[in-house]
Parts: structure tokens; C-alpha cells; sequence
């Protein structure tokens, strides 16, 4: 059986401390597929990001403000510096999502549990980017930092 972050796609997690770094050291992170709906796991997370301190930048072409936050139709459209993206998007819109973040000069990429593509975290991995891969941001944030 693989280890914890790893398959046989050939990627694998960084480790628990560098997220913990990741995540001490970001400060803005865009949601990609941030929902109005309070019932959405992406909302629940959003939120509890705003909670931690986190400037959050909802990414969803179908809203004009979530939580009070002015949305964006895309990455390539956020006027400031994004430490992480957190994406919230079937693992076929990876790539895609990738690319913007490789393009608007993002730190990292959070693919949310259950947004497996291998294209897009070795892409990513390749432009420099920290990935991360089927984990929650929410979870791993509760595991790893204090506060």
C-alpha cells in the first residue's frame, strides 16, 4: 500500500512540515470554486479560512460576492499576489486551474481531497509551484497549526 501522499501516479505530498510552513507562511489564498451555499464543503472551508486570518479570494465566474468577498471569474483576473490556490473543482479542470496559477504567479496549489490529477500536480511541481494533492486544507490546518 502507498505511503500517505503518494500513488502510482508517481507524486507525493510534501511533507506534513512543509505544509505547516506553507500554511504559517501564506496569507492570501483564492478559492477556486467557491460556492454561495452555506451546505457546500467549500463554503464551510472558505469560511473557516476567514476565521484563521486568511485574506480568501472567492474564484467562481457565476458570482459577484461570496461572504461579502468580491468574486473573480478566474485566477488571471485576481489584481494581488496569491500564496495558495485552493481548488474545489472536478480533477478534469486541474490543468487548466494549474496553468492560471502557474501564469498569475501563485506560490501553491491545494488540490482539495478527491481532486486527483497527476498531470496537474508534476506541471505544477515542474514550474515550481508547492503542490498538494488530495488533502484538506481545513483538516491539515486543524492537524498542523496551533491557534
Amino acid at each position: 500500500m502507498p505511503a500517505y501522499g503518494e500513488n502510482s501516479g508517481g507524486w507525493k505530498n510534501p511533507s506534513s512540515e512543509d505544509i505547516r510552513k506553507l500554511l504559517d507562511n501564506s496569507g492570501t489564498i483564492a478559492v477556486v470554486g467557491l460556492s454561495s451555499n452555506p451546505e457546500r464543503p467549500s463554503f464551510r472551508v472558505g469560511g473557516y479560512l476567514v476565521q484563521k486570518g486568511y485574506r480568501v479570494i472567492p474564484i467562481n465566474p457565476g458570482e459577484k460576492e461570496i461572504m461579502g468577498l468580491k468574486s473573480y471569474p478566474d485566477l488571471e483576473s485576481v489584481p494581488e499576489k496569491i500564496d495558495i490556490v485552493d481548488v474545489f473543482r472536478r480533477p478534469s479542470e486541474a490543468v487548466n486551474i494549474v496553468e492560471q496559477a502557474i501564469t498569475c504567479g501563485a506560490g501553491a496549489v491545494w488540490l482539495q481531497e478527491s481532486v486527483v490529477s497527476p498531470e496537474a500536480f508534476h506541471l505544477g511541481e515542474k514550474a515550481g509551484l508547492m503542490m498538494v494533492m488530495d488533502r484538506c486544507i481545513y483538516k491539515e490546518h486543524c492537524r498542523l497549526v496551533k491557534g
